[in-house]
């Protein structure tokens, strides 16, 4: 069955006049979606702890900020930006007791609300409005005439009128110049881990890892192996980027598209170890895994970040990284250099 996907014509930012916005958290997504709907003339408050370093920042973007109580309070939708780990507290102390009766509540990722983290009383419609890029990209293109795709649903939907504000917050967003694709709170959320763990971060940081490790352990020099495992993997993502799996090996060599063709590191042994991880996001115990650590101050979690920052490949990539000079220096893409190393990346975690 084909996606409902809808474009500009399918929102009506009128849904928002004379509505009150506010956005919680000002890191990455936090300040695009704000600056983003404030230039679509929407009334938007950024709600942030008064000792947050957020604070300046953001007025200094001409936003009105408040403590999050205040902003909560005088707010028809709430838009929540924060770290699915501490969304449930924030939600729970500081949103619950002051928010609005018939008040939206949204999400640019599922997690609180489909594992029942959150659990908003069922007069409140809550709608996803998921960007498919970093914060820096969404404001970019915003301000460049063009948007991002996003994924949007609707959970609850007390007065009908759910989807109407969903797609209005979309298009003041700039999201709907591109297009959102309608899923459900279940799909994104258990899409979005499986892609993490499996493909994007666990699948391809361990392959790499792996990579350069046999490598290395074979004799190889590791400049070489660092070349070889994890430099070129930016341009084949970015020619499947531009035109899928076939671009990608059609611009590679014969001897390159057999040895893919042949390989049997990646086979149906992976995908059963795939399925159990699914699995396991599906049932809640990886959820309940994450959030247990974090409420216990997170030792694993900063076991295993203290464990993978020493990874061998780390010793020599640093090095090398530094003879491209597209990495470096004014040539460098602005808005990424500051989205990594400033104040917003900075501080994101926090508010």
């Amino acid at each position: 069955m084909a996606a409902t996907i809808w474009y500009e014509n399918d929102g009506d930012l009128s849904v928002l006049n004379g509505k009150k916005v506010a956005i919680l958290g000002y890191g990455s997504q936090g300040h695009a979606h704000a600056l983003n709907l404030r230039d679509s003339g929407v009334d938007v408050v950024v709600g942030l702890r008064p000792s947050s370093k957020s604070v300046e920042y953001a007025k200094e973007q001409g936003l009105e900020v408040k403590p999050i109580e205040e902003a909560v309070a005088e707010a028809d939708v709430v838009m929540i930006l924060l770290p699915d780990q501490h969304q449930a507290r924030v939600y729970k102390e500081q949103v619950e007791p002051n928010l609005k009766p018939g008040a939206a509540l949204a999400f640019a990722h599922g997690f609180n609300i489909h594992y029942g983290y959150i659990k908003p009383s069922e007069d409140h419609p809550v709608f996803m409005v998921a960007p498919k890029g970093p914060g820096h990209i969404v404001r970019r293109e915003y301000a460049a005439g063009r948007g991002v795709p996003v994924v949007v649903a609707v959970e609850q939907d007390p007065r009908g009128d759910a989807w109407a504000i969903t797609l209005a917050y979309a298009k003041a967003l700039g999201a709907l110049r591109a297009g959102a694709i309608k899923t459900t709170f279940k799909e994104e959320t258990e899409t979005d881990l499986f892609g993490e763990q499996d493909v994007l971060m666990g699948g391809v940081n361990h392959l790499v890892e792996c990579g350069f490790e046999v490598l290395t352990e074979a004799g190889y020099q590791p400049e070489i192996a660092y070349f070889e495992v994890c430099h070129e993997l930016k341009m084949l993502v970015d020619l499947m980027n531009e035109g899928g799996l076939n671009k990608a090996r059609w611009s590679c060599s014969d001897t390159a598209q057999y040895g893919d063709f042949t390989s049997t590191v990646v086979d149906e042994s992976t995908k059963d170890r795939m399925r159990h991880q699914l699995k396991r996001i599906q049932d809640g115990s990886f959820a309940k895994e994450f959030m247990d650590d974090q409420a216990a101050g997170a030792p694993k979690f900063k076991e295993l970040q203290e464990k993978f920052s020493h990874e061998k490949i780390e010793e020599v990539g640093p090095k090398l990284r530094a003879m491209f000079s597209w990495n470096n220096g004014p040539a460098a893409d602005a808005d990424e250099a500051e989205s990594f190393n400033g104040k917003i990346a900075r501080t994101q975690v926090q508010e």
